[in-house]
């Protein structure tokens, strides 16, 4: 199968995860009570090689869900240590947390409740679009260099290329960083993105519909 995909479905298919992306601000909005906001740069493909230059070899938080549907492969949320802790305080109002440089139990299931609100705004939208079933694993919470936390999540795949978002998390007055990086099977990622319709309406089409996702 050719790898080559139709420019504006590509165009397209930028647009559908920006858009899950908004949807992730919408839904930590409804959960903390609190305006949050999501900008998010343009969706980048990246050689593996480059990626680990991206993620660099600093401690960092990641969490990882493993797509069991096509396409397959790993989403992975990365945070400085910094940011998660700011993250979890969102969704512990009034607890103050663990002030030193590790986590509690509390604001670790707060991450990864984090993740799971994350990973369905950004890929429900892909679903929805294609209209088809995206299932997912449990988030799973890791706290370390940059390389471990990729061999937790599986190690580097058997792929060329990742595609990969820098966002900015904008909530109760803070800046937070987020960067995501899927790992996909690139022939299931290609034959998926040459279904979308490129009549496609993003912000009715990206709606989550609870009845096509499971975890």
């Amino acid at each position: 199968m050719s790898l080559q995909v139709d420019v504006r479905k590509l165009d397209l298919f930028n647009k559908i995860s920006k858009e899950g992306s908004r949807r992730v601000a919408d839904s930590l909005s409804q959960m903390t009570g609190i305006d949050a906001r999501i900008h998010v740069s343009m969706l980048n493909f990246l050689a593996i090689e480059d990626v680990k230059t991206h993620l660099g070899h600093e401690k960092k938080v990641g969490i990882h869900v493993e797509l069991t549907e096509s396409p397959h492969g790993y989403v992975l949320f990365m945070l400085t240590p910094r940011d998660s802790k700011r993250l979890a305080q969102l969704m512990l109002p009034g607890d103050g947390g663990d002030t030193g440089s590790g986590f509690t139990d509390m604001e670790r299931s707060a991450i990864q409740e984090i993740g799971n609100i994350m990973t369905s705004g950004y890929i429900d939208g892909w679903a929805n679009v294609l209209d088809t079933t995206i299932d997912m694993g449990t988030p799973e919470f890791t706290f370390g260099p940059a390389h471990k936390i990729i061999q937790k999540m599986g190690g580097w795949p058997d792929e060329d290329m990742v595609f990969v978002l820098d966002s900015k998390i904008v909530a109760g007055g803070e800046d937070i960083d987020l960067t995501v990086y899927t790992f996909p099977r690139l022939r299931e990622l290609v034959d998926l993105v040459q279904k979308i319709d490129v009549e496609t309406d993003i912000e009715t089409d990206t709606v989550a519909d609870e009845s096509l996702t499971s975890y």
